[in-house]
C-alpha cells in the first residue's frame, strides 16, 4: 500500500553467484528437497511463516523475510534473504499487493536469482480483492489485508497445503493431517467472529482505526468501518484526514476507537482528543504477529486477540 522504494539487487546477487561458482556444481540443489531433508521454504512475512510451521511441521525449514516491526509493503531484502531465496524449494507470498505486486520487492528478488516460477505461490490466489484509494482521490489499488478475515485465512491455509503437497508429494499425508487440524482452528475463529459480532448491538458495530486495514473483515461480518487514512501515502494523519474522521464520528457516535499495534498513535490520539471518544486500552493487530513467546505469536492468536478486543471494546467491557 505504501509507495514502494525499489531496490537494486545486482551487487548482492553477483556476490552470491560468485560464491555459488565455488560449489561442487551439484545441479540438484534447487530441484526440491532431497530424501530425508527438510523442505527449504521462504515466506514473505510473519503470518505466512506461522502458517508454514503449522502445516509443514517438522518437515519444513522456514526463512521469514519481513521481521516483526518492519513494514511488509516496503522491504529491502538482505544478502541472507537473497541466498535463501536462491536455494529455496518453495516460496510463499501474500499477494494482493502486500509485497508491492509484480513490480515490488519480492518479485524483484526472486527474478534477480532466476528462481523457478513453479516454486512461487501467492496464497491469496482465488480470493476476491477489495480496492481502496477512491475515497482518497488517488489511484485505486488492492487492499492487501485480506488475512484479517478468518475466511480468507482458511483459503490461504488450503492454498499453502496444496502447494506443499505439490512440491513435496512424499509427505502429502502429513501436510494434509496437519492442515486438517489447523483449518479446524481457523473455522472456529470464523464461528467466533460471527457469534461475537452478532451479539453487539447493531448501532454499536462500528470499527474505527488508524488505517483502513480491516475492510475484508468488516464487510464479511457486518461492521461499519471508519479510519484516519484509507491508503498509505507519503502523508498519514494529515489535518484534513483527522478533520474528516472527526466529522464522521459526530454522525456515527462509536463506542470507542481502536489503535493498531504497528502505527504511529498520534493521529488517532488527536482524533480522540477532538472527538471526545476514548481509544480502547488494548491494541489490535493488522500487519504482523509478535515475536515467538509474545502473547500474539501465531496467526490464530492474532485472530483471537482481535475479535476479543473488538468485542470487549464495542460491548463497553
Amino acid at each position: 500500500m505504501k509507495r514502494l522504494i525499489y531496490v537494486t539487487f545486482s551487487l548482492v546477487v553477483a556476490v552470491i553467484f560468485l560464491a555459488a561458482c565455488n560449489n561442487d556444481g551439484d545441479s540438484s540443489a534447487n530441484d526440491g528437497a532431497q530424501s530425508g531433508e527438510k523442505l527449504k521454504v521462504v515466506s514473505s512475512f510473519t503470518i505466512i511463516t506461522d502458517m508454514v510451521h503449522q502445516i509443514g511441521g517438522d518437515h519444513v525449514e522456514v526463512h521469514n523475510l519481513v521481521p516483526t516491526g518492519t513494514d511488509p509493503h516496503e522491504y529491502e531484502p538482505l544478502p541472507e534473504d537473497i541466498k535463501k531465496a536462491t536455494d529455496a524449494d518453495v516460496l510463499f507470498l501474500n499477494g494482493m499487493n502486500l509485497e508491492g505486486g509484480r513490480e515490488g520487492w519480492f518479485y524483484k528478488m526472486v527474478d534477480s536469482v532466476n528462481q523457478d516460477a513453479e516454486k512461487i505461490f501467492e496464497l491469496n490466489e482465488g480470493v476476491e480483492p477489495k480496492h481502496i484509494g477512491k475515497e482518497s482521490g488517488v489511484e485505486e489499488e488492492v487492499n492487501p489485508h485480506s488475512f484479517l478475515d478468518p475466511q480468507v485465512g482458511i483459503k490461504m491455509a488450503e492454498n499453502l497445503r496444496d502447494a506443499l503437497v505439490k512440491i513435496d508429494p512424499d509427505n502429502k499425508s502429513i501436510y494434509e493431517e496437519n492442515a486438517e487440524k489447523y483449518l479446524g482452528e481457523l473455522k472456529d475463529m470464523d464461528a467466533q467472529y460471527k457469534e461475537k459480532i452478532g451479539e453487539i448491538p447493531e448501532e454499536d458495530r462500528i470499527l474505527v482505526t488508524s488505517e483502513r486495514a480491516f475492510q475484508y473483515m468488516t464487510e464479511r461480518y457486518g461492521l461499519e468501518e471508519a479510519y484516519v487514512w484509507e491508503i498509505d501515502t507519503e502523508e498519514l494523519g494529515t489535518p484534513e484526514q483527522i478533520k474528516t474522521l472527526v466529522d464522521t464520528l459526530k454522525e456515527l457516535q462509536p463506542t470507542v476507537l481502536f489503535l493498531e499495534s504497528n502505527v504511529d498513535p498520534r493521529p488517532l490520539e488527536t482524533v480522540s482528543s477532538e472527538s471526545g471518544i476514548d481509544i480502547y486500552k488494548k491494541k489490535i493487530y493488522s500487519d504482523e504477529i509478535g515475536q515467538k513467546g509474545d502473547p500474539v505469536d501465531t496467526y490464530a492468536k492474532l485472530l483471537q486477540h482481535n475479535i476479543d478486543i473488538i468485542y470487549d471494546g464495542l460491548k463497553g467491557n
